[in-house]
């Protein structure tokens, strides 16, 4: 018996080994082990009220393992209807020796049904998320964009791309002869999905700038355009407008230039607008009052070799008119009694020539020459906005610096960093940098700034709900030659609301308007616009969360 099964055994063998051997290895080949990345969830990005404004969604990429491609000219034809692919990429992915190509990323359900009902042999699906923009263009430059593998490429998605994009987990996956994945669970290292972002970006206060500044953008077929809204309080920035914008879900339809975040990526002569910081330290100094009288000299004014002059020929004004009526001769002869150090250190300290470390990627400090860099005409140029260059982010800041009984804050967009059940991984708060000027000062500037908007060259500010202060300003560029061109400008208007208990600052700054271009006709009725919807949405809040 137990030779006649040794036989038994000795045939099979032999069977096997010169008859089946071709045909087992062959099942064998089928059967593998393959390293699988499991993917992490890209955390979110949501505005101060928990809105989201950087999303995932679920998709399927289309991988081959050309191997088990049975009929290859079939995929490619195939996909190539479906997919649109080009058939010589698909050609070339399906000839390599491998077990895993990738064909097409991230499709979405309905694509992926349709590929999958063709039901060809070799080509499987794997399931991925992809960033997605719920808003589209909505603060695009501050928000970025992340890439096909979830990688930051832009904005807040690449500076903060280390909290954001988690850690990835993986896998070893035994695949059977009948080509069904089967996990092995005991080397299995999940993933660790990404902290979440929470802006103290306002998704309403963004809406309602970016629609005032789209109007003024087309309006005066600008070149661009820009405007920031702080919280005066505590500087927290509220919206970050730049026109011209780009939607976040296709960026690469876009030219690059459309993703520069210009209000702090792009400095500029400011103008009658930097004349703030003459004034206050005039005030904070004691050296005036805003009833002094000061001769504007007729319009025109020599300081060395150069002539200056004022929009309006003006004879006598007040302190108080200087500024309201933004007479450069005015405020050239103010700078002339304070000097050149003052003029400079108050320039300093309200932020200028320096980052304002907002948080913002891209930012700059603009220009600010020590006085020992000045000329002999600086004294006439640098208290009017001119040999100066700066931003909008730290125009908003400096203005909101007088709003806040001359307390300067930090600007800054992130206010929080957290997991995804909601605790608090790193918390970001108010930070007051220096006093600039006292609040006596600042009270008096308050005031002389609100007559710039009621009797001054800001009237079309004006409100009849709300009483506002700010100042105009318009910027000659600078021609390639050197000299001021006297057919670009940069349109200002910076201001907070209300005048008598500020709560936001505002700058808008159009570049390049036409056919009008001053600050106060181009830029001065869109923060009015801005100022009035803004309060009243906040006073909504308030009564809301009083309710409750």
């Amino acid at each position: 018996m137990s030779l006649g099964l040794l036989f038994v055994f000795l045939v099979q063998l032999f069977s096997i080994h010169f008859f089946r051997s071709a045909f087992l290895l062959k099942l064998a080949s089928k059967q593998h082990t393959y390293y699988l990345e499991l993917e992490p969830k890209r955390g979110g990005i949501f505005d101060r009220n928990m809105r989201p404004m950087a999303v995932n969604v679920a998709t399927f990429s289309l991988y081959g393992v050309p191997p088990h491609v049975t009929d290859r000219e079939r995929v490619v034809r195939e996909l190539h209807e479906v997919l649109g692919l080009d058939e010589d990429f698909v050609r070339e992915r399906l000839s390599r020796p491998k077990q895993f190509v990738w064909i097409a990323r991230k499709l979405d359900w309905g694509t992926m049904e349709k590929v999958r009902a063709l039901g060809l042999n070799g080509l499987y699906f794997l399931k991925e998320s992809k960033r997605s923009y719920p808003h589209a263009s909505m603060a695009s430059q501050v928000l970025g964009f992340a890439g096909l593998d979830n990688v930051g490429l832009d904005g807040l998605e690449l500076k903060y791309d280390s909290y954001l994009k988690g850690t990835p987990g993986w896998t070893f996956v035994l695949r059977d002869a009948r080509q069904r994945d089967l996990a092995i669970a005991d080397t299995l290292q999940p993933p660790i999905d990404g902290y979440s972002l929470v802006l103290t970006i306002d998704e309403v206060v963004q809406y309602i700038a970016e629609r005032e500044v789209d109007k003024i953008f087309q309006k005066y077929r600008a070149k661009g355009a820009m405007a920031v809204v702080l919280d005066v309080k505590t500087g927290e920035i509220l919206a970050v407008v730049n026109r011209p914008a780009y939607d976040l879900n296709v960026p690469s339809s876009y030219p690059v230039d459309a993703r520069r975040n210009r209000a702090v990526t792009d400095y500029f002569e400011p103008g009658s607008v930097f004349k703030i910081v003459t004034a206050s330290a005039a005030l904070d100094e004691n050296v005036f009052t805003e009833t002094d009288t000061i001769f504007c000299e007729n319009g025109e004014y020599r300081v060395a070799n150069h002539t200056l002059h004022d929009v309006h020929p003006y004879g006598k004004l007040s302190f108080r008119e200087v500024i309201s009526q933004s007479s450069n001769i005015g405020t050239t002869k103010i700078a002339q009694k304070i000097g050149p150090a003052a003029v400079y250190k108050y320039a300093k300290n309200f932020g200028f020539g320096v980052q304002t470390n907002s948080g913002l990627p891209g930012e700059v400090g603009g220009v600010l020459k020590p006085v020992s860099s000045w000329s002999k005409t600086s004294i006439g140029a640098v208290p009017i906005g001119q040999e100066v260059c700066v931003t909008a982010l730290q125009l908003a800041a400096a203005v909101a610096t007088i709003a806040n009984d001359g307390h300067y804050m930090k600007p800054y967009v992130v206010g929080a960093i957290i997991d995804k059940q909601g605790e608090v991984i790193k918390e970001y708060g108010p930070e007051e940098v220096r006093q600039v000027i006292s609040p006596e000062a600042a009270q008096r500037m308050r005031s002389i700034l609100a007559s710039v908007v009621e009797t001054g060259t800001g009237r079309m500010a004006q409100s009849k709900s709300y009483r506002f202060a700010g100042k105009t300003g318009t910027g000659q560029k600078v021609e390639d030659n050197g000299t001021y061109s006297h057919s670009k400008f940069m349109a200002s208007f910076i201001g907070f609301a209300p005048a008598e208990d500020p709560q936001i600052a505002i700058a808008v700054i159009v570049d390049e308007p036409r056919p009008y271009y001053y600050g106060g006709v181009v830029s001065a009725p869109a923060f009015k616009a801005i100022a009035e919807d803004v309060l009243k949405y906040r006073q909504m809040n308030r009564e809301k969360n009083v309710v409750s």
